[in-house]
């Protein structure tokens, strides 16, 4: 794997770190429960994406 590639898989690895935590801080303020759980969902996607391309390497 070349350089570039490794940092295009950190950046990616970091941006679904970041969606996972803002979803997760989004939910904890919301007060409509519908879309609490929408977007508690959102960040449970973005943790399984997460864990994909980390089982990856």
């Amino acid at each position: 794997m070349t350089d570039k590639e490794l940092l295009y898989i950190e950046d990616a690895l970091s941006h679904e770190q970041y969606f996972q935590e803002k979803c997760k801080e989004t939910a904890q303020n919301l007060q409509d429960t519908e879309l609490k759980n929408y977007v508690e969902q959102m960040s449970t996607q973005h943790g399984q994406i997460f864990r994909q391309f980390y089982n990856l390497l």
